[in-house]
């Protein structure tokens, strides 16, 4: 086996001097798990700023920086908290109400099929859109979208809109009379 370069060595003994202080230091600050997380943070510091740390001073200054990234956590978790409250603020926004058929229909359908109709008429998204966001071209999604609404429209016992395109937003009627 090779040897391990100079300065992975010189690291993994800064981790064996400062590891035992360090988790110690995170423990009595915060929560066993956050601990865990804070100090793989910690790591990654200490490898990446290696060539920083103080030859006179090495535990301290990794307290230092143990300090500085659940000082980062807290932060973030605060920003995070404060996110999740105002989303919570938010009234969510149910589908629309709708007909008992079309539900009883989108039901049998496969999930690409409602998948790709709730972003056309929810969502009010063109093809080339909801190829954005299904991640295939836009000329996938017309025809999967041509596709679903041909197969709604047979779930309802309707006639199927047209022979090729889909009809723009204000046409969706005739798949539901």
């Amino acid at each position: 086996m090779g040897r391990v370069p100079a300065r992975a060595e010189a690291f993994e003994d800064l981790v064996r001097e400062a590891y035992v202080p360090l988790l110690r230091y995170l423990v009595r600050r915060t929560d066993p798990a956050t601990a865990d997380d804070v100090l793989g943070d910690v790591l990654l510091v200490l490898w990446r700023r290696f060539d920083a740390v103080p030859g006179d001073a090495r535990v301290p200054w990794c307290l230092g920086v143990a300090r500085g990234c659940l000082a980062n956590r807290r932060r973030s978790d605060e920003r995070q908290r404060r996110l999740v409250e105002r989303l919570a603020a938010v009234p969510a926004v149910a589908p629309p109400d709708g007909d008992p058929d079309l539900d009883e229909a989108l039901a049998t359908l496969g999930d690409r099929d409602r998948e790709v109709l709730h972003l056309w008429a929810w969502e009010s998204l063109a093809p080339r859109e909801i190829g954005v966001v299904l991640g295939i071209s836009a000329n996938a999604a017309s025809i999967r979208l041509h596709r679903a609404t041909r197969r709604l429209a047979k779930a309802l016992g309707k006639t199927p809109v047209g022979a090729g395109h889909l009809p723009d937003r204000q046409g969706t009627e005739a798949i539901g009379d």
